[in-house]
């Protein structure tokens, strides 16, 4: 039975609730006041058990069928769109659940949309799987989504592979503090003598702690010669309780270490064949200059310490072969970093068309949010990004660094504070990297003293134009000896 709850239409006439939820389903209008952009379109709401998609109430008599998750019923899904007519579909990112029909309607040859599920709820309503596929149908149908980026196959492959890497590396230092933890209740601060509990030192006292030794002599001649505390100092440190829980627990700890380092070694067999596996890129050389000529420009001073985390091969050869140029002579960017950004957004910066596009798809844009000529909110998007978490840590290491970005982060942290300009200098390196792979530039550092002296000229220039608005003119003072 239709409720009595009624509201007027366009003819004057009284409309049920049945019918203008009917009318609020429609895909088309006589005059929707829209430019249709994609027609032979479908509409697909992810979930975890069932998925439910939706076409244009004249391509079906039901426009509208739940499929299960099986592998089965996806392809059930996609025989029927086929007759249909459908030419695109639209999905969200919702978790990764979409991921397998994502492939799968590839394989039908549908040009899959994927889009982010924050632009498609502003408004309210659309509570269920049904209402949801329409309401993506529609936008999708009016061109009012943007389609998120998706790397090729290779590259996705090399990314899961170093996602995974990373979280083992991520468990391998959860592993290290919990080992400090038990040294800490036996009352034994050798973390504290010791700069890295991880390195050569460190180990070789905690497995033979683990093998039964407690003599505080015994255990500190296992100390290694490049270590900066004395023997007698690691001997101290090494008179503790001796407590059988934490030394259970240490053990423990110190098995997992093992298990973690051995997948990791794992991972970096299989990243290492599927980097190989890719093809090498053209580095671009200038007009009248040979590749040799090049390489002998590419060498600079190392660009700090090496890191632990690197993988056992040699990465930072193989990113320039694959890539044909070397991001990490960008000052701050390390090995590691620019391996995140080739997982993460690939070798083709032709997806975006300018590297302000570039910055705005990892989250380290402005917003600038402005109502009534007042500017409400200028922080950047709340997005989930490893890129711009690796982008943030190595701005943050250009504070002591003797470089052009060093002196202009410097700048910008005694202008803006910290956690600005970390954002600022992680955005600008993004924009570097966007320049080398797009253009195939090669980054030229022109040190401090460049950036001192451009600084300089901006300044005069800035108290020149001053001094003409108030009718004064600057002059230069001559150095006195």
């Amino acid at each position: 039975m239709a409720s009595k709850t009624t509201a007027e239409s366009g003819n004057g006439k009284r409309l049920t609730r049945q019918q203008r939820k009917e009318l609020g389903r429609r895909i088309w209008s006589g005059n929707p006041g829209l430019e249709v952009v994609h027609r032979d379109a479908a509409g697909i709401a992810i979930g975890s058990r069932v998925h439910s998609a939706g076409v244009g109430p004249d391509r079906d008599p039901a426009p509208v069928r739940a499929c299960g998750c099986f592998t089965a019923d996806l392809h059930e899904m996609a025989q029927w769109l086929q007759p249909c007519g459908v030419k695109t579909v639209v999905l969200q990112s919702t978790g990764v659940y979409w991921i397998p029909v994502y492939d799968v309607r590839e394989q039908y040859g549908f040009a899959v949309w994927l889009v982010n599920a924050q632009d498609t709820q502003n408004l309210p309503g659309r509570k269920s799987d049904v209402q949801e596929c329409q309401w993506l149908l529609k936008l999708h149908t009016y061109g009012l989504l943007r389609r998120w980026f998706r790397p090729t196959a290779e590259i996705l492959a090399l990314r899961t592979c170093w996602r995974e890497r990373a979280e083992y590396v991520q468990q391998a230092g959860a592993c290290i503090q919990r080992m400090q933890t038990a040294l800490t209740e036996m009352n034994l601060p050798l973390a504290t003598v010791l700069s890295d509990l991880s390195g050569v030192t460190g180990m070789s006292i905690l497995r033979a702690i683990v093998a039964g030794e407690r003599d505080g002599q015994k255990l500190a001649e296992l100390r290694d010669p490049r270590v900066q505390a004395s023997q007698e100092t690691i001997a101290l440190s090494l008179e503790g309780t001796w407590r059988p829980e934490p030394l259970a627990w240490l053990q423990r700890q110190l098995q997992d270490g093992d298990h973690i380092q051995r997948q990791i070694r794992a991972c970096d067999g299989d990243l290492e064949a599927r980097m190989k596996a890719m093809a090498a890129a053209v580095p671009a050389t200038e007009p009248g200059q040979s590749a040799a000529e090049t390489n002998s420009k590419r060498k600079r001073k190392k660009n700090g310490k090496w890191s632990r985390n690197e993988p056992t091969f040699h990465l930072a050869g193989e990113l320039q072969r694959v890539t044909g140029i070397d991001l990490t002579r960008i000052e701050g960017v390390k090995v590691l970093t620019a391996q995140t950004v080739l997982t993460e957004a690939g070798r083709d910066m032709a997806q975006w068309p300018s590297e302000n596009h570039f910055v705005s798809w990892i989250g380290l844009a402005p917003r600038n949010d402005v109502s009534g000529g007042k500017v409400l909110n200028r922080r950047t998007r709340k997005v989930k990004s490893r890129l711009a978490t690796a982008l943030r840590m190595a701005a943050s290491t250009l504070l002591k660094s003797d470089s052009y970005l060093g002196a202009q982060y410097r700048r910008f942290r005694t202008k803006l504070g910290e956690p600005k300009a970390i954002v600022a200098m992680a955005a600008k390196l993004a924009r570097q990297i966007y320049r080398m792979l797009r253009y195939g530039q090669e980054y030229v550092d022109r040190g401090t003293a460049e950036y001192e002296k451009k600084y300089r000229q901006q300044q005069i220039k800035l108290l020149a134009k001053k001094a003409a608005q108030h009718g004064f003119a600057l002059v230069a003072v001559p150095n006195r000896a």
